[in-house]
């Protein structure tokens, strides 16, 4: 097992920590590191790719589980999976896509771990239909405080805790994933344009339940009666038949390639408000007004953020390091809120401030949630969530999300913990009922405190 002391930060680069890092090649190997992590606890990390704090432990040690990346066996007739917790989203399609399967649940990067994405309990385009991750396990291995590796199932209260629980209940080991059968590794995709966000929500509301995936870019430097216009986009796993002729010889070959660079040039640093404006204004334009049928990839379709123009280092792709490009050396705060059906007049308001302040976001997504999910600490909750990213150098940013923060606890709402970085500890109940009984168990569970991180000192998880 490697060991050494490393300065980490979250996907946005800010609050940068020291830790020792262990890098477990065996499930034995990680118990060690936990019994021995000494007073300021340990955490589980895979690729990074949580916005926040989430996975950082400054002064005490973490766990990098991208060694234990086994994916150990497949049911290729029931659709199963059974794998380490450390293997990547873009290594299960590598070896489940010429087998007819796909990853339940799809975010917009596919450098996460089946760990990380328990832990977090990512939701993608189509959680409207499919729900988050954790929906999907049949049952997983989880290391706890006391050494014991523990065989977790759905409806027990340890499940609900682990899940979304952001790594604090212990380490995930190994899952059992549930899939989804696709015909190709193509998607046949769906483009209108909405005028203002009151034209999207209708859109949305209307037509998401002939879609498995849909989600808008939402342009937040219009105003005026262009407040919140859009690009909507949808679409469907492609059916070998409508592929053209060459795509059909291998129709379920994963091609990833890269991704379309930005529409225009990227000044080096941080981009400006006119700047943003004029991206924003050639995306906007660019998209049809309406279009049905195209074919594309699916990394195009689902990994915006593995994009050359977005993120850190994506070595598996050969991709430079872009994320300056957009955001500037100080990096980049991601907010994600979700407010519920009935709370749209909260919505606007919000969209509305955050237009008239003009804030330098070209990476802005809005989705129309599902079901909820029983993870204690899981962010998605039926109604919009709308996800943005702002430079962490912008003037006033804290102040200006708090009060986003008080709006969206006003209206029943939630601030996503895996993508944070800032929320106040005081904000947390109002926005999770669930919280006591999560540190209850902890407490029960962990009473030592062997798993921390700096998001759980921030917030008194």
């Amino acid at each position: 097992m490697s060991v050494d002391t490393v300065s980490l930060t979250g996907w946005g680069r800010t609050a940068p920590t020291t830790a020792l890092r262990f890098r477990p090649r065996s499930y034995e190997e990680a118990a060690a590191t936990v019994r021995g992590c000494g007073p300021r606890g340990s955490i589980a990390r895979g690729f990074g790719r949580a916005h926040g704090d989430a996975a950082q432990n400054g002064g005490g040690s973490v766990l990098d589980m991208t060694a234990l990346n086994r994916i150990r066996t497949i049911d290729a007739g029931a659709g199963l999976v059974v794998c380490d917790a450390g293997v990547s989203l873009h290594r299960l399609m590598e070896v489940l896509l010429p087998l007819g399967w796909f990853p339940p649940v799809a975010p917009a990067t596919r450098r996460i771990t089946v760990g990380g994405a328990i832990g977090s309990d990512v939701h993608g385009p189509g959680h409207h239909v499919s729900g988050s991750f954790s929906r999907h396990v049949r049952e997983l291995e989880l290391l706890t405080a006391d050494g014991r590796i523990r065989t977790v199932l759905p409806g027990t209260a340890l499940f609900d805790a682990t899940a979304g629980g952001l790594g604090l209940t212990g380490v995930i080991l190994s899952a059992t994933l549930r899939l989804h059968r696709v015909g190709s590794a193509w998607m046949t995709v769906d483009t209108e344009r909405a005028v203002d966000l009151d034209d999207l929500l209708a859109r949305l509301s209307a037509g998401d339940h002939r879609y498995r995936y849909s989600s808008a870019w939402i342009d937040l430097q219009a105003q005026g009666r262009s407040t919140g216009r859009s690009v909507l986009t949808r679409g469907e796993h492609a059916p070998p038949y409508v592929l053209p002729a060459g795509a059909r010889r291998a129709p379920l070959a994963f091609r990833p390639g890269r991704l379309p660079a930005a529409p225009a040039p990227v000044p080096a640093g941080p981009l400006g408000r006119a700047s943003v404006a004029l991206l924003n204004e050639l995306r906007y334009r660019r998209a049809p007004f309406y279009r049905i049928g195209e074919l594309q990839r699916l990394s195009t379709f689902f990994h915006p953020m593995d994009g050359p123009a977005h993120g850190h280092r994506l070595d598996f792709l050969g991709l430079p390091d872009r994320l300056d490009r957009l955001h500037g050396r100080d990096g980049f705060v991601r907010y994600q809120f979700v407010v519920g059906h009935g709370q749209e007049e909260a919505l606007r308001r919000i969209v509305r401030r955050i237009s008239g302040r003009r804030c330098a976001s070209p990476l802005a997504v809005l989705k129309r949630l599902g079901t909820g999910d029983p993870g204690w600490l899981s962010f998605p909750m039926p109604g919009w969530a709308l996800a943005l990213d702002l430079p962490a150098a912008l003037p006033g940013l804290g102040r200006f999300l708090d009060s986003l923060d008080e709006e969206v606890a006003q209206a029943g709402g939630r601030v996503c913990l895996a993508k944070d970085a800032r929320l106040r500890p005081e904000m947390l109940a109002a926005m999770y009922p669930r919280l006591d009984e999560f540190r209850s168990l902890r407490a029960e569970l962990d009473p030592e405190g062997a798993f921390r991180s700096d998001l759980s000192r921030r917030l008194s998880l």
